[in-house]
Parts: structure tokens; C-alpha cells; sequence
């Protein structure tokens, strides 16, 4: 008896953090979305504002129990989240993706993550003698890196009245093309770090193409059976609730069959469904639902576990170098790839530029790196200058370089249709 009083008050005691979470979290986001930050920097700040209470003696809002709580609704967040950036990954943009979007899309991973290895290596015992761990964990903060989010370049190219032109499509394939591999590296690092060794690394990756494989055939079916689904029954409740059951069982599939990240499979389960007739619609059940209560938890719980006492001038210097290589990384991959596709060196500054936005993603990619005790919890608010930079940077700059040209005639952007609008309006809401 006294046991289930024992789960009552704790289960109670939750109620107040998430309350505070909730009306904290939605009011720094608003404040964010004007000062034209990501929203997801208002959460952030909004959870460390809060994290400011466990500083208080004998405070009982954030105790053991309710940040255990808090942490359990946090990881269904980060599942959402991704499952959310699938459904709005329009894998028809795949048909258009010429042989520079592609290429533009692997200078913006190569380098980054090149450039991040190279920074971690050298803050973390150098080059010489590196094992193979030690190279994991250097490799999986170059791949935070190499995540992008093009929300706010699309914005800014909106206004600008240029999305549909060259270098907006150019973006804003590259983008898809970005997530994708940088979820499937998320998932070989952290195989590879939970167990399998660098020695077993066909193993993982044998374990990876086979989830793949498997997901591609039960994806095709899916396909089938929702679209039947939604001809009977259009725009009913049972199309999203479907959606939410294959997301979760993806992300089970993949951590427990094939070892591959929970995340990794939420976000297949997203891009499965995009395929949809009907993904629109589960695509706005689905983030109505999720950024309620779970995304904004996500958020505000980075902020409110969030350790500074590991902050040193080491990691001082590490931080802010990380930061200078996570910006110059794309646009200097992504700009450099376009100049030797034969862009203009104009154009081929723009793409640079509109590529080194980050947000969601990179903060996924960051904690789970620090949940799985990849690297130092003390990077996050680094991450996070880096995220408010390059959400600052990238629509000033794009602003400055296009100040002496004339927008084109409006006779080529009336001609693009609404379906055509419709991944670049996908990209801006659902980047990473």
C-alpha cells in the first residue's frame, strides 16, 4: 500500500514541471520566432531558465523522480521529432535531384565531419596513438556537424522572392539528400560505440542494410494498405493513429532486431508515410500531438540537465572552435561543390550559406551522443550558440548578396504550380 502512495505522489508531483515546461517553453518560442530564431531555441533557453530551480535548497519541482519522469516523455519526443522530419521529407524531390544537388550534399557532409573530427582530435589526446573509440567519438562529433536545417533559409528565400530559382532548389534538395545520411551515420557511430567495436564494423553495417531492406519491403506494403485505407475512409482519426503505431513500431524494430537507432527508424516510418496520399493530413495530427506536450519536453529537458561545471578553458576553446569549423564546414562544402558544378561564384556562396543552418537535428544527434556517453555533456551550449548563429547569419548574409540584383520578372514565379511549392513549404516546417 504504502509502495502505490509512493507512485501516486511522484506520478503527482510531475504535474507542476510539466505545467511550467509547457507555458515556458511556448512563451520563449514566440519570443524566439520574433526575434527570427528557431523555436526551438526559445525551448532551450526556456529549459535552462527553468534548470535555475534545481539550484534552490530543498526545491521540490525538479527532484530525482520527476526528471526521471521528464526524461522517460523527452525520448518518445525524439522520436517524434524525426518521425515528424520523415513525413515531411518529400521523397518525390528525389526525381529532381540533379548530379550537383547530389554532389553539393556530400561536400556538406564530408567536410564538416572532416573538419569536426579534426577539431575533437586535437582537444582529445591528438592524433597520435588515437584508438579506435577514441575515433568513434571524434568521427560522431563530425557527424553533428553534418546535419543541417534549412527552416530559416526558406524563409528568408520566401521574402526574397528567390526559393524558386536555382540555388532555392539547389538547397533545398541537397537538404533531404543531408538528412537522410546524416540519421544513417548517427546510427553507424552509435552502433558502433554500443558494443559491435570498429573491428566488427561489417557487422553493423550488414545490420544496417538489412533493416534497410526489411523496411523498404514492409514499407511497400504500408504504402498499399494506407492509401486503401484512405480511400474508404478519408481524413479520419484512424489514418495518424496508424501513423503513430508504425512509427513506434520502426523505432522498436531497428533498436531491438537490428541494432540500429530507434531514431533511425522513426525516421523511415516518416518517409514510408510521406508516400501517402493523405500525408498532410498525418503529418499535422502528428506534430499537433507531439509539439503539445512531448517535443517541448524534449527541448526544455536538454536545457534543464544541462551540466556546466565541466566547462573549462579547454572546452572554452574546443567550443568555439567547434563552432567556427560546424559554419565554415557547409559553407565551404556546400559552396565549393556548387563552384565546381559550374555555379556562379555568387550562387555558389548562396547554397553555402543557406546549408549552415542548424536545429533539430543537430540537438538529436547531440544528445544522444551525450546519452550514450559519446562525448562531453558540456558541448551543448556550444551547440547551441551555433544553432542561434547560423540562424542569425544565414538570412543577413543571403540579404547582403542579393542587395544590387533585381528580382526576377513575376511572370516565372506565378507559373510554378502549388504542388511544385509544396516540398520547399515541407522543408522550411520540418527540418531537422
Amino acid at each position: 500500500m504504502s509502495a502505490q502512495i509512493v507512485s501516486a505522489i511522484e506520478y503527482f508531483e510531475i504535474l507542476l514541471p510539466l505545467a511550467l515546461i509547457l507555458l515556458s517553453t511556448k512563451f520563449c518560442a514566440l519570443v524566439g520566432k520574433r526575434l527570427g530564431l528557431p523555436q526551438v531555441v526559445g525551448m532551450l533557453i526556456a529549459g535552462i531558465l527553468l534548470g535555475l530551480i534545481r539550484l534552490i535548497p530543498n526545491q521540490t519541482v525538479f527532484t530525482e523522480s520527476t526528471l526521471e519522469g521528464l526524461s522517460f516523455l523527452a525520448k518518445i519526443g525524439v522520436i517524434l521529432i524525426m518521425f515528424s522530419a520523415g513525413l515531411e521529407t518529400d521523397i518525390r524531390q528525389f526525381k529532381s535531384c540533379g548530379l550537383p544537388s547530389v554532389l553539393i550534399t556530400f561536400g556538406g557532409v564530408i567536410l564538416p565531419l572532416g573538419l569536426g573530427f579534426i577539431v575533437a582530435a586535437a582537444f582529445n589526446g591528438g592524433f597520435a596513438g588515437m584508438t579506435s573509440h577514441q575515433a568513434i567519438v571524434n568521427l560522431f562529433y563530425g557527424t553533428i556537424l553534418a546535419a543541417t536545417s534549412v527552416s530559416v533559409t526558406v524563409a528568408a528565400l520566401k521574402e526574397l522572392g528567390r526559393l524558386n530559382t536555382k540555388v532555392g532548389a539547389s538547397i533545398i534538395e541537397a537538404a533531404i539528400l543531408d538528412d537522410i545520411i546524416g540519421v544513417i551515420l548517427l546510427s553507424l557511430f552509435i552502433s558502433l560505440n554500443g558494443g559491435e567495436g570498429a573491428s566488427n564494423i561489417g557487422i553493423v553495417i550488414g545490420k544496417m542494410v538489412g533493416f534497410f531492406a526489411a523496411a523498404a519491403v514492409v514499407g511497400f506494403a504500408l504504402h498499399f494498405l494506407l492509401n486503401l485505407i484512405e480511400k474508404k475512409h478519408p481524413h479520419t482519426r484512424r489514418l495518424p493513429i496508424l501513423g503513430f503505431a508504425i512509427c513506434f513500431l520502426f523505432a522498436y524494430a531497428a533498436e531491438e532486431w537490428f541494432g540500429v537507432a530507434d531514431i533511425t527508424g522513426a525516421y523511415v516510418a516518416g518517409i514510408i508515410i510521406s508516400t501517402v496520399r493523405e500525408h498532410e493530413y498525418i503529418d499535422r495530427k502528428v506534430e499537433v500531438s507531439s509539439y503539445m506536450i512531448f517535443v517541448p519536453v524534449f527541448f526544455a529537458n536538454i536545457g534543464i540537465t544541462a551540466d556546466f561545471s565541466g566547462i573549462d578553458a579547454a572546452m572554452v576553446g574546443f567550443g568555439f572552435a567547434f563552432i567556427a569549423v560546424g559554419l565554415l564546414g557547409k559553407v565551404l562544402g556546400c559552396g565549393l561543390t556548387a563552384l565546381a558544378c559550374k555555379y556562379s561564384f555568387k550562387d555558389s556562396l548562396r547554397v553555402g550559406i543557406g546549408m549552415m543552418v542548424r536545429a533539430e537535428v543537430v540537438l538529436v544527434c547531440t544528445q544522444r551522443g551525450v546519452e550514450n556517453g559519446m562525448i562531453n555533456p558540456s558541448i551543448m551550449p556550444f551547440v547551441l550558440i551555433l544553432i542561434i548563429l547560423s540562424a542569425l547569419l544565414a538570412p543577413l548574409l543571403l540579404k547582403l548578396s542579393y542587395r544590387h540584383e533585381p528580382l526576377e520578372p513575376a511572370p516565372a514565379l506565378e507559373a510554378v504550380t502549388p504542388s511544385e511549392e509544396t516540398p520547399a513549404s515541407a522543408d522550411g516546417s520540418a527540418q531537422n
